[in-house]
């Protein structure tokens, strides 16, 4: 259909231009009585940063996708069967505004951009005619779910009428909007379509409940946004930054007696002074720490040193006791109880600059530590403010669930069990006297989306929600580094909700706080929101736990899946660069979904004016570089070209890889050698890949990079002269390799040069598989890396996470030990299976990131970087590899590894799949494979197997236009 230009404007409401963590409603009401049939209507759209647009009261949409500021995408709804013809509609839409950069936005302006469109004919149109209003029930100061996301809810529905989206609404209180401007004004220079379908809205209903408990919280929780508040400019990016200072507090004791402090996320440095004595004895896990003070009738003084590296997690403060107490602001009466002194010092970190740290011996940082009470810090009172309200809370969920000085397991009522069904009958949520109820939902698995519920609560009740990932026998692994909560407080009577925040979780934790009469649930459930795939790939053989597996990988990949690859569905929802590059090929082997890889890839360049070496996940405000992550970019950009064979792509690519490449090749060092300051990062285990210097692995990826870019540049037709240095510089680094870093009196590589010329004593298994699957090593060499990939030596640095194991599985793969692989996946991820997972982890058990504390397992229960073995089996196992441009050519090599049967399916990426299913007896096999008429196959059995070969074509339809 022709694109009619657009006429709306760019809208916002308010006095702020980027308010914090402001959801704001917009409404308009548009004739239609001049149209007596509607043959085709849209709603195009847009939000800065993102919005839930509403027809006629229904729900038509989310969005936008994540993109830069630059080129801002926008959705395009059809919505002529929601339109009433020869009348008044309605269209109304919630924007949820971040103000804050993350690693998934990078802050620009509150704004909104929507037009309808009824046959080509613009009917509504943003512009100053348009209603607006803030969302009273939302709280603005609700804290960060993390460093990487933006923002939980607190949502007072007392406060708001949730009738705004319909039709018969009367918004004349309302304020009108404010323009911003046109389409290319603003922070927003370009729009762009939407480059992916609509993700699925899938309502799903929990499985079970899994405890009922009578409940205390602590007497007095908070949550405190520190890094805003000490370094207010860091809203607009997401670097970490560094600071020192202080937060003070006067505790006031009408008598005497022993309070409890506590952070249930941490307590920072601990160093906590109360009337200018520091506090000693400290309790409690490393994540969960508490102290005892008795302390006279009166006011006391608390001081605490919360100087940190700071990326945005919120701060936990939280207090308990059996007598009366509170806390004033040091300063008289204020917004909040709190004061801040300092920063004294402060940097931003910026991964690719050497930046300095802070000054922890500053004269006035130690001289204000461990005062008294204020009047010993008048020296200072120009360092001295009070906390803004903008930045704390004692809306703490997550305090109140990690700390509960009350916890009394009851049995569960088989009528609580009604509520998880779809059917009209309630559970009345038992009550207990002068207590909270807690009930914790399985929803049976790892779900993502959007969450929601049905009550019938009297006014003011509290329902707060907090979602966790891992239960086993009574433990709860908290989610530290993630708020993972809402509170909802009741209008009265029967009402519905529905969290327009995304969520990734396995348990949803219910507290009914503060019922004053019956609360009944009606329903509680989950929208799933994934990107649209069908389980066009499948997997089964003889052996239980590998089809367990294989599922849990599927169910994985599936979740990390959004509106690009994510890391995980819970704590970041973060488009790695780096490890959408295993991603995309795990989802080719499972769903053989295209458009999402092609957006991946093509998101990553828009970084380049914040680094010309491109950033490790995008679009972000974190100005982080990993040289491996932009590596595998350019080795995934030949795979999808490879897999899809679309050279066009090709071609577009090509420009913006020789244009890092050019920028990474600055960095070769006298020796020939890539040393480069950044994040230098391959695997969670502690091998040495310093910060600065050569890093062995990383070098040995470049090799690699530049061989493929060439490969690439030679699908896009690039002429040779254009590419023959890389193609040098390649050789050159490889010879390099050899003579500084390979170690001939250990038969390996050394893991790195330290920045001082320091030749590093570490090695790994790490480096060693990457200099296999880079072809670096000579024959010599590789005959003595190959042996240790089934026989590593004690000494060096094992395999640390199931990332890394992807690559070490290519190694197994392509020296033909598949059978070694298939024994580590049994171990390693039937590890997870018999732990209870229903999705992969993004560490294995008790790695050394998680020594510090042996009960945690690991700390994502979701990562899709760690769903290889859904791409080695059907490779491996069933044998399907392609075998020439755009899978046009296909070679069916099945490796039994000790298996009875198996048989599956591999899609392709024109439609169509490669099926496959063997039976093995003693020595022969049968073996059967279906594929499209216009592949050729090269069927092979397995060495040392005799059999017979049943091959089964199928015709393609012609091509045809897909109606609507």
């Amino acid at each position: 259909m022709f694109e009619i230009p657009w006429t709306a404007k760019w809208v916002w409401g308010g006095i702020e231009e980027s308010p914090r963590n402001e959801w704001r409603c917009f409404r308009k009401t548009f004739d239609m009585t001049a149209n007596a049939t509607v043959t085709e209507a849209e709603l195009r759209i847009s939000a800065d940063s993102r919005y839930v647009a509403y027809v006629n009261g229904v729900r038509v949409g989310r969005g936008p996708v994540r993109s830069w500021p630059a080129e801002q995408f926008y959705d395009t709804h059809r919505i002529g069967h929601l339109l009433k013809p020869g009348g008044l509609n309605t269209i109304a839409v919630l924007v949820m505004h971040f103000g804050v950069s993350n690693f998934y936005y990078v802050r620009g302006l509150g704004g909104l951009l929507a037009e309808v469109t009824v046959d080509d004919k613009t009917l509504a149109a943003t512009d100053d005619s348009w209603r607006t209003e803030k969302v009273a029930a939302q709280l603005t100061s609700s804290p960060r779910l993390s460093g990487q996301q933006a923002f939980s809810e607190v949502y007072d529905a007392r406060r708001w009428d949730e009738g705004w989206r319909e039709l018969e609404f009367d918004d004349s209180t309302w304020s009108l909007a404010r323009e911003l401007g046109p389409v290319g004004s603003g922070p927003w220079k370009a729009l762009v379509p939407r480059d992916i379908p609509f993700l699925t809205e899938e309502k799903l209903y929990p499985s079970r409940i899994e405890s009922l408990q009578r409940v205390i919280p602590p007497a007095w929780t908070a949550t405190i946004d520190l890094r805003y508040a000490m370094c207010p400019s860091s809203a607009d990016h997401a670097n970490k930054v560094n600071y020192i200072g202080y937060l003070a507090t006067v505790l006031v004791m009408p008598e005497a007696g022993k309070v409890t402090l506590g952070f249930p996320n941490g307590a920072r440095n601990e160093q906590l002074w109360i009337d200018g004595q520091l506090v000693q004895d400290w309790y409690g896990a490393s994540r969960e720490r508490f102290f005892d003070v008795h302390l006279d009738a009166g006011e006391h003084f608390i001081q605490m040193d919360i100087s940190w590296r700071d990326h945005g997690h919120p701060f936990h403060i939280a207090a308990d006791a059996k007598i009366p107490f509170s806390f004033r602001c040091p300063m008289g009466d204020r917004e909040t109880p709190f004061i801040l002194m300092g920063p004294f010092d402060e940097t931003v970190e910026i991964d690719t600059q050497v930046t300095r740290g802070v000054n922890v011996n500053d004269r006035d940082f130690i001289r204000s530590a461990g005062a008294k009470s204020m009047l010993e810090l008048e020296w200072i009172q120009d360092q001295i403010r009070p906390l803004s309200a903008s930045f704390y809370t004692e809306h703490d969920v997550f305090g109140a669930n990690v700390w509960r000085p009350v916890a009394e397991l009851y049995s569960i009522p088989q009528q609580l069990e009604r509520c998880l069904l779809a059917t009209p009958e309630y559970a009345e949520i038992p009550r207990f006297t002068d207590c909270d109820t807690e009930i914790v939902i399985d929803f049976g698995k790892q779900r993502s989306g959007f969450h929601g519920f049905e009550i019938e609560a009297p006014e003011g009740t509290i329902i707060d929600f907090y979602g966790i990932e891992y239960m086993k026998a009574g433990f709860r692994q908290h989610t530290y580094a993630l708020d993972n909560t809402f509170r909802y407080i009741s209008r009265g009577g029967r009402q519905s909700y529905e969290s327009p925040v995304r969520r990734g979780l396995r348990y949803a934790v219910l507290t009914v706080r503060g019922a004053t009469g019956p609360v009944k649930l009606f329903e509680t459930y989950v929208i799933q929101s994934t990107y649209p795939v069908v389980d066009a790939g499948s997997f089964q053989c003889s052996d239980p736990l590998l089809n367990d597996i294989w599922e849990i990988s599927r169910h994985t990949t599936r979740l990390c899946m959004e509106d690009t690859f994510v890391d995980c569905p819970a704590y970041e929802q973060t488009f790695w660069v780096g490890d959408s590059r295993n991603e995309a090929l795990i989802n080719y082997y499972i769903f053989g979904a295209l458009d999402i890889v092609k957006r991946c890839l093509r998101l990553v360049p828009g970084s380049k004016d914040l680094s010309p070496l491109y950033l490790d996940q995008v679009p972000s405000g974190w100005t982080s570089v990993i040289p491996n992550w932009t590596f595998f970019w350019m080795i995934a950009c030949l795979e999808y070209v490879e897999h899809t064979g679309d050279r066009a792509f090709a071609t577009e690519m090509w420009p913006s890889i020789r244009y890092t490449l050019e920028h990474y090749l600055q960095h070769i060092n006298k020796d020939g050698l890539l040393e480069i300051r950044g994040w230098n990062l391959l695997d969670w285990a502690p091998i040495d890949q310093p910060d600065n210097g050569v890093v062995t692995h990383q070098n040995l990826f470049l090799v690699k990079a530049l061989r493929q870019a060439g490969e690439l540049a030679m699908v896009a037709g690039i002429p040779s002269r254009d590419i023959v240095e890389f193609e040098q510089v390649a050789s050159l680094l490889a010879k390099a390799i050899q003579d500084k870093l390979w170690d001939e009196d250990r038969k390996a590589y050394i893991d790195c040069i330290h920045e001082d010329g320091r030749r590093s004593n570490i090695y790994s298994m790490q480096t060693q598989v990457v200099a296999l699957l880079c072809d670096v090593a000579q024959s010599d060499q590789k005959e003595q890396l190959e042996r240790y990939l089934v026989d590593p030596p004690a000494s060096f640095v094992q395999i640390g996470s199931p990332f890394m194991a992807f690559f070490y599985y290519e190694a197994l793969e392509a020296t033909g030990r598949e059978s070694f692989m298939l024994e580590d996946i049994r171990r390693n991820f039937g590890g997870m299976i018999q732990q209870g997972a229903t999705t992969c982890w993004e560490l294995y058990p008790n790695t050394h990131e998680n020594k510090a504390d042996p009960l945690l397992l690991t700390r994502s229960h979701c990562h899709a970087w760690s769903a290889g073995p859904a791409y080695f089996l059907g490779r491996s196992v069933l044998g399907v590899k392609r075998d020439a441009f755009g899978w046009k050519k296909v070679r069916i090599e099945p490796v039994p590894c000790g298996l009875r049967w198996a048989r599956g399916a591999v899609p392709l990426p024109d439609g169509g799949a490669i099926e496959v299913e063997w039976q093995l007896e003693e020595n022969e096999m049968l073996l059967r494979v279906s594929a499209p008429e216009d592949v050729e196959l090269d069927i092979r059995l397995p060495e040392g197997i005799t059999g017979r070969i049943t091959t089964v074509t199928t015709k393609r339809l012609p091509s045809f236009e897909l109606c609507g």
